[in-house]
């Protein structure tokens, strides 16, 4: 048995199976690089959902890492740090908000948002109380709390845990009159990730963000943008919202916030609404603390840097056009999709996307399968254009071979 099979066994006897990992066991990284425990290496086009946007390791990165936890850890939120409010300057910033709220996971910080909402329903829009009503689309992806799963649509993260949180709402996807209809005066607000991640890398019909925005004023609803995986550069924008020329009442990030060694997440937006939370109402040991505002300024001065945004912009469209250019003759192909460096290829369900993505790994590339028919490629942005081509020929070769197998 080798040393792989060996570990991935032990994985499964001591730990739950909640994940279906591809089969390779990592243990160094570098860049947009990832080597296995045999020492073979991959390429990058997971990008740790996002969380690796600035690659492996990065040396800035690490330094202030390091740098931070010779000097202060972790305190909690019962004393001030030196690190936290030079953060928050950094992030409302870059944000154009009013306000931020840290905490640790993208689930806390959904979690977190929609604390938010309610109680500004109640004690600014008048709901009355326990009557709030949250709003979210079919396919999200927010986190798996008992809060977010009750605005799932997915059956499985729903099953068996029950009783579920009530006035949480779905409706369709980039379908503006199913918004509409769905308001109610006791609606506090709308959440919605700018591009769908999980579901598939779905984007939404054009002008669609900025007319639910508006929207969303007309009835004063909150409106609230999911951007733990598509945000921080990510589609070419420094805010994937940015596209639709819109400004959220609240935003949540997550992930690439980090820097991809430390788990950072955020709400920023509106002073008036952060306002609402009194102290007592809402924290977290962890979150803000020192090693993790240290951490995350650097990361944010690396993400907010325009030639990094744009060069991320740059080579999405060269790599959906590559894509499209080279699979155009695939008839396995579905749809190809995304923005930025966050695109998916569809395939058909009767192929599935986990074999290509095995099949994928053979070829020296990482990447995972998203709602089962998506091929997920997110690489670092700051990934070699040589390599970038080189994971793209491996998607083009294992696609095509596809073509033959029987439906």
């Amino acid at each position: 048995m080798g040393k792989s099979r060996e570990l991935i066994e032990l994985d499964l006897e001591k730990g739950a199976h909640n994940y279906h990992p591809v089969e390779v066991v990592l243990t160094r990284a570098k860049g947009s690089f990832l080597w296995d425990v045999e020492g073979r290496r991959y390429i990058d086009m997971m990008g740790a959902y996002s969380t690796a946007s600035l690659g492996h390791c990065h040396p800035k990165i690490i330094r202030s890492l390091v740098r931070q936890a010779r000097k202060l850890d972790v305190t909690s939120r019962a004393f001030y740090n030196d690190q936290l409010p030079t953060w928050l300057d950094d992030l409302t910033r870059l944000a154009g908000a009013d306000k931020a709220l840290p905490m640790n996971s993208g689930a806390e910080a959904v979690e977190t948002a929609i604390k938010l909402a309610r109680k500004w329903g109640e004690t600014v829009k008048g709901i009355p109380t326990d009557r709030s009503e949250i709003i979210g689309c079919e396919g999200n992806f927010h986190g798996r709390t008992l809060g977010l799963i009750s605005l799932s649509t997915e059956p499985q993260y729903r099953a068996n845990f029950g009783p579920l949180l009530p006035g949480m709402r779905t409706v369709p996807y980039g379908n503006l009159r199913a918004l509409e209809k769905a308001i109610t005066p006791r609606t506090a607000a709308f959440i919605i990730e700018p591009i769908q991640g999980e579901a598939g890398i779905r984007v939404p019909p054009p002008g669609y963000l900025a007319k639910a925005r508006e929207l969303c004023r007309r009835h004063n609803v909150l409106f609230i943008a999911d951007e733990i995986q598509c945000g921080l550069a990510r589609t070419g924008r420094l805010f994937c919202y940015e596209h639709d020329g819109i400004q959220p009442d609240l935003v949540i990030l997550g992930k690439a916030l980090g820097g991809g060694v430390y788990p950072v997440s955020a709400v920023v937006g509106r002073g008036d609404v952060l306002g609402v939370f009194k102290p007592g109402d809402h924290g977290s040991t962890f979150g803000g603390n020192a090693i993790a505002a240290a951490v995350s300024q650097t990361a944010l001065k690396l993400l907010s840097d325009p030639a990094l945004i744009a060069r991320a912009d740059r080579l999405g469209q060269w790599a959906q056009a590559y894509l499209r250019k080279h699979l155009a003759n695939a008839s396995v192909v579905r749809d190809i999709r995304g923005k930025g460096l966050l695109i998916g290829v569809e395939v058909a369900p009767e192929i599935g996307a986990r074999p290509l993505v095995e099949a994928l790994k053979e070829e020296g590339v990482l990447t995972k399968d998203s709602h089962e028919v998506v091929i997920r490629l997110a690489p670092p942005l700051n990934i070699r254009k040589k390599h970038l081509r080189q994971a793209l020929e491996a998607v083009t070769k294992v696609v095509q071979k596809a073509r033959a197998a029987p439906a």
